[in-house]
C-alpha cells in the first residue's frame, strides 16, 4: 500500500466516526496518531475531491460562525472499501512483521 493509498485509507476511517471537514480531518490523523503522521493540505484536499468524485465520500457546505464550511459524510461505498483497506493493511503489517521477526 502505498502512501496515497494509506492517506485515502485514513481519511475514510476519521469519517467512519462522524463528519468532518477538511480542517478537524488533518488534525484528527494528526491527534490519533500522536503527531507522527500528518494530512498536509496539499495532499489532503486533493484526496478529499478523488474519494468525492469515486462516490466513496459525499460533502455539503454548512455556514458555522457566519465561515462556510465543506463537511465530508462516508457514504456506504465507502464504508466496503474502508473495510477492504483495513484488511490489505492488516495483510501488509503481518508480512513486514514476518520479515522483520524472522531471524534467518
Amino acid at each position: 500500500m502505498n502512501t496515497r493509498e494509506q492517506l485515502r485509507m485514513l481519511i475514510l476511517a476519521v469519517l467512519e466516526r462522524q463528519p468532518e471537514h477538511g480542517y478537524a480531518i488533518a488534525q484528527a490523523i494528526k491527534s490519533r496518531s500522536e503527531g507522527l503522521l500528518t494530512a498536509r493540505e496539499g495532499t489532503l484536499y486533493p484526496a478529499l475531491h478523488a474519494l468525492e468524485a469515486e462516490g466513496l465520500i459525499q460533502s455539503e457546505e454548512h455556514e458555522v460562525a457566519g465561515r462556510v464550511r465543506r463537511e465530508y459524510r462516508l457514504t456506504e461505498s465507502g464504508r466496503r472499501v474502508l473495510a477492504r483497506s483495513r484488511k490489505a493493511w492488516q495483510q501488509q503489517v503481518s508480512a513486514v512483521q514476518a520479515v522483520l521477526g524472522g531471524s534467518s
